[in-house]
């Protein structure tokens, strides 16, 4: 914290203009030795923060680039320190001649995510805010983007950081008597300390369930394009996506793994996944193909199963018993695939057998793109997630989740030890352990270790 960090911030390669950011207890004054202000103006040192300074990069006499230098005094800064942002030309070689020039200056590279650790370390944001800035950056819905900002205006560490302090107070009460146990006093009201617990029980019960809705919306819905070999399931996802991203062939078993991709739909992510046919086979490497196949469908929150309607009436009475025993809880859509090579009349009789498996189907022909824009509008109406507002409080992070579990574990111990009459230290112990893991969310109580992971997967600049 005592070395002055230097990084480019803005994406790597070269662009109309970029940004190198300085922090740290030098940053001006680093700054300052290889920047010349235009116009005889005032050297940075002497500037007021939040000014921004026209002038020259220079080494050793020579100009580098012109820039414009925007400088802001600790703690009104990103990072709580003097920080100085230098917009350069996007030139990689200017980018990197100015850093080295910060470097030979006194400035240090910064690691991934070392100016948001610093912001964190400063107060400029808790734990949980800063993981958001992760989350913003990489934010590609809109849905993505609002949880984001939510998350960093501290809606969430807000929420947590009143039941905690609730929590912690009860627990001094209680810990308290415990010094006057011969004496048998009680300083905390357990009837009131029950309603409280019962209160966090359930909001901390409301926020871990909400896990399922905001991992989805931060990594994608996951939808399995399953069915039998030549039913068409790549080029289903090759017109879903809109690109040749899976090998189309009229060959048996073409694809032997799973293929990914994403695609946004009206604002939901989804993660269609393109699995090896279902069929009886002696190729090994098929055969794992296969067993991969029953892994992803396990994983799917949708299923979308296709269906060659030109298979005699064995074929699809086999399919059927083979893969419906696997969809029993399931989001399925049924979609029967080669519409264009049957009559009118036809099309609906093979929907007979499989009326027990779901009510939601399609005819389409994914070899001509007949009716896929309805299967994605389909796919919107079976997803079913609820319209997320900015002010809305999920739970996006699975380090989050992780602990909001352990902590309703021991708010549900505290409140069984009420109602059983425990004695004092046996409920201290859990509103301890409640506490701590609330704590643990927005980095009031944390390990190096925790740290190093959530900030070494940050950029550096950032």
């Amino acid at each position: 914290m005592d070395d002055t960090i230097c990084a480019i911030a803005t994406a790597s390669g070269a662009s109309g203009i970029a940004v190198i950011r300085v922090s740290g207890p030098q940053a001006i004054a680093i700054c300052n030795q290889i920047f010349v202000a235009k116009n005889n103006s005032k050297a940075l040192t002497s500037l007021a923060g939040y000014s921004i300074c026209y002038g020259d990069i220079v080494s050793r006499g020579e100009r580098i680039d012109e820039t414009l230098v925007s400088l802001f005094r600790s703690p009104h800064s990103y990072t709580g320190e003097d920080t100085i942002e230098i917009s350069c030309h996007g030139s990689t070689y200017i980018q990197h001649k100015i850093l080295e020039l910060l470097i030979e200056n006194g400035c240090r590279l910064a690691t991934p995510g070392e100016f948001t650790m610093r912001a964190f370390f400063n107060g400029k944001m808790d734990l949980s805010q800063a993981e958001a800035v992760a989350d913003l950056i990489t934010s590609t819905s809109a849905g993505m983007h609002k949880l984001a900002m939510s998350q960093m205006r501290g809606d969430f560490s807000r929420e947590l950081s009143y039941l905690r302090e609730q929590l912690v107070e009860f627990n001094s009460l209680i810990e308290l008597e415990l010094d006057f146990g011969e004496e048998d006093v009680e300083f905390a009201d357990r009837n009131q300390l029950l309603s409280l617990a019962t209160q966090i029980a359930e909001l901390i019960g409301r926020l871990a369930e909400s896990f399922s809705i905001g991992n989805v919306v931060k990594n994608g819905l996951p939808v399995a394009i399953i069915g039998e070999v030549n039913v068409g399931k790549s080029t289903l996802l090759n017109g879903l996506v809109g690109d040749d991203r899976a090998i189309v062939s009229d060959i048996p078993g073409t694809t032997r793994d799973s293929v990914e991709d994403v695609v946004n739909l009206s604002g939901i992510i989804f993660r269609f996944i393109d699995t090896a046919g279902i069929r009886p086979t002696s190729d090994e490497i098929e055969r794992m193909g296969i067993s991969r196949t029953f892994k992803q469908l396990e994983q799917a929150h949708i299923v979308l199963w296709v269906i060659d309607l030109t298979s005699d009436s064995a074929v699809i009475d086999s399919a059927y018993k083979q893969i419906s025993p696997y969809l029993k809880g399931k989001k399925t859509i049924l979609v029967f695939n080669k519409v264009d090579l049957l009559p009118e009349a036809d099309r609906e009789l093979s929907r007979n057998i499989f009326a027990d498996i779901s009510s939601d189907y399609l005819h389409i022909s994914a070899q001509n793109g007949e009716d896929i824009q309805k299967l994605k509008q389909l796919l919107v109406s079976v997803a079913a997630l609820p319209n997320i507002h900015s002010e809305d409080v999920i739970v996006t992070n699975l380090r989050h989740y992780e602990a909001l579990i352990h902590a309703h574990e021991a708010i549900i111990r505290v409140i069984e030890g009420l109602n059983e009459q425990l004695t004092g230290d046996y409920i201290s112990l859990d509103l301890r352990e409640c506490s701590y893991y609330l704590g643990e969310i927005t980095g009031e109580i944390t390990t190096d270790e925790v740290l190093g992971s959530i900030f070494s997967r940050f950029c550096i600049g950032k």
